[in-house]
């Protein structure tokens, strides 16, 4: 998949053990196909962030997993129960993946999109203040 990269993100993900960036490539490139204006950034100083009038997403790779942090999980629907932490938070839930774990891509590729509509729509706290 061709998208503009970040060449920060790049040694971001280069920096990892093989299985952490094999699994930080395929959110890389998931995020990109939710929607081709979609920005790669770094923002706490090394961690990506991928943004579209709003985060969308960011990753974090820690000792025996990758975060992947989703921006207005609490108002995403999650009908396949992906999520596995942040359930209480407003503005972010995440996705942890372990080694050899599989990434439901279908069901993350649909929340991607919904949040990026949501960001499209003016973001959570106009969405919800509407509800």
């Amino acid at each position: 998949m061709s998208y503009p990269r970040d060449p920060r993100v790049d040694a971001y993900i280069d920096a990892l053990p093989v299985w952490q960036q094999a699994i930080c490539q395929e959110v890389r490139d998931l995020v990109h196909e939710a929607d081709p204006e979609l920005a790669e950034t770094i923002k706490r100083t090394v961690q990506p962030y991928f943004v579209l009038q709003g985060n969308v997403c960011a990753l974090l790779a820690a000792k025996n997993h990758v975060n992947v942090f989703l921006y207005d999980g609490a108002i995403v629907p999650d009908p396949e129960g992906i999520i596995t932490g942040g359930h209480d938070n407003k503005t972010a839930r995440m996705i942890s993946v372990r080694q050899g774990e599989e990434i439901n891509k279908p069901a993350l590729l649909t929340m991607f999109r919904q949040i990026i509509a949501n960001n499209r729509a003016g973001g959570w706290r106009k969405i919800k203040a509407q509800g």
